[in-house]
């Protein structure tokens, strides 16, 4: 249901968002968009000039939520397994409260055209060393085992908190906390050192 509170463009967003996730980007006409809305097909391009451009801003506000939430973690003083268990709780997180645009990013970005596919992917090698420099922190520090593949351990962080989109469901019995620390102490059981081995 359309927030009528909320701007006109704001509200066309949340609708592209809320179809894209249901239906797919191109299953999606601007007539559904506009039947849902309960505008005229014309009146929306007085807000928009196109399906992609409201694509084009659903991914990069999710980005921007993104980064918001885990990059602000780089200048905090804690462990890294602290500060990895923190970074998979505001990635969760931001999955959670924002499911619909969660989903249109992480399944209906393929569709971009060239330059905004190039400027995500540009977006995921960012997200991909920020987890790298959590895991190398860690390594250094003597809390992660000196013989991690740095790299494929990222991608298993990033594999359990982007794809929470295809599952988790807001409401039900674990909120975003408890799935990340799950998550995180099944993950830091095996990257932890060995007592005996830390400095």
């Amino acid at each position: 249901m359309t927030d009528t509170a909320k701007p006109r463009r704001e509200q066309i967003l949340d609708s592209a968002s809320r179809l894209f996730s249901e239906r797919g980007y191109h299953a999606t006409s601007m007539r559904d968009l506009a039947g849902d809305l309960g505008m005229q097909g014309g009146s929306l391009y007085a807000h928009i000039s196109s399906k992609e451009e409201l694509l084009i801003e659903i991914v990069n506000q999710a980005s921007r939520q993104f980064d918001t939430a885990l990059f602000t973690l780089r200048g905090e003083a804690m462990p890294a397994d602290q500060k990895l268990r923190e970074a998979m709780y505001r990635h969760i997180r931001v999955v959670a409260d924002n499911m619909d645009s969660a989903t249109v990013f992480f399944h209906e970005w393929k569709h971009l055209s060239p330059e905004a596919y190039a400027r995500v992917t540009g977006w995921r090698d960012t997200i991909d060393a920020f987890y790298r420099e959590l895991i190398t922190q860690g390594v250094q520090e003597g809390t992660f085992r000196a013989d991690l593949d740095i790299k494929m351990t990222s991608y298993l962080v990033l594999s359990a908190v982007n794809w929470a989109y295809t599952w988790y469901r807001p409401g039900g019995s674990l909120g975003p906390r408890d799935v990340a620390e799950q998550f995180a102490d099944m993950l830091l059981g095996g990257l932890r050192a060995p007592t005996g081995e830390r400095p």
